[in-house]
């Protein structure tokens, strides 16, 4: 078992509280109910201090005061105490999404848009590279390009890699298509895997609603329009030590697209 300077760390890291917090959260779960003298004891929080963290934790749902004389306290049993953090932590986020939802309509972001179009001094374009780390991040970039497409999209990547992009990747191919854009997807399996097999071709295809190409390109990119690109520089592992280059170049994506076009000339 847990001993009792352990689980008040634990509990102060996972429920968010303080030190002092944690403590008399603990002696009263101990108590079950306790006065503020007792809780003292058991907690080793200074009796002075014990009022004020004690209103705190009511305030956040760890406890309850309980109308006698003197007053004493009940803990709140922590089942009900995660879901009450479930439930705050869900309306915040629905809160912060719609806080953030609605920044496009205001004046300022207008103006952010239009200084970002626009651009304070002239920039070349070779001047437009960035990297970027983290695979949410890159996924949010290869959103934003493939939404801007406008003639042509050429997606190289791995089998497993292509699976977990599926759930964005097809509603927007979708809207591609519409659009008459060209879509061409090629995917492997990493040299752990083997080649990519012709069931998995097909049902990577028929979940897309594209054809999906098999080659022995152990990569992963984005090429949109011939003149932007994602380049991905780690395999696919961890999610969080992903890494990629976002460039738009025209000279350098015409050149990477001539390279990589015999794919889809090769027989199958």
């Amino acid at each position: 078992m847990t001993n009792k300077n352990e689980l008040v760390k634990k509990i102060k890291y996972h429920f968010g509280l303080n030190i002092y917090e944690s403590k008399v959260y603990v002696a009263l779960l101990a108590k079950n109910v306790a006065s503020v003298s007792e809780i003292a004891e058991l907690s080793g929080v200074p009796r002075s201090r014990v009022y004020d963290v004690l209103e705190g934790l009511e305030k956040k749902g760890f406890a309850m005061s309980k109308l006698d004389k003197p007053v004493k306290y009940i803990a709140v049993k922590p089942e009900a105490v995660i879901e009450k953090m479930k439930n705050n932590l869900m309306r915040e986020a629905e809160e912060r999404v719609s806080l953030i939802s609605n920044i496009k309509v205001t004046d300022e972001y207008k103006e952010l848009e239009l200084l970002h179009k626009n651009g304070i001094t002239p920039y070349d374009v070779m001047d437009l590279s960035s990297a970027i780390k983290g695979r949410q991040n890159i996924y949010s970039q290869m959103k934003e390009m493939l939404n801007n497409a406008e003639k042509e999209v050429v997606l190289i990547t791995g089998a497993q890699a292509l699976k977990e992009k599926i759930v964005f990747l097809k509603p927007i191919f979708e809207n591609l298509k519409k659009k008459g854009v060209s879509i061409k997807i090629a995917a492997s399996s990493n040299s752990t895997e083997g080649p990519m097999s012709e069931k998995e071709s097909i049902s990577l295809s028929k979940e897309l609603g594209l054809p999906v190409r098999k080659v022995k390109l152990n990569m992963r990119m984005c090429l949109v329009d011939n003149k932007k690109m994602l380049v991905f520089l780690t395999p696919f592992q961890d999610e969080e030590k992903d890494f990629a280059v976002w460039i738009n170049s025209n000279y350098l994506s015409q050149g990477l697209s001539a390279f990589i076009n015999p794919i889809w000339r090769a027989e199958k």
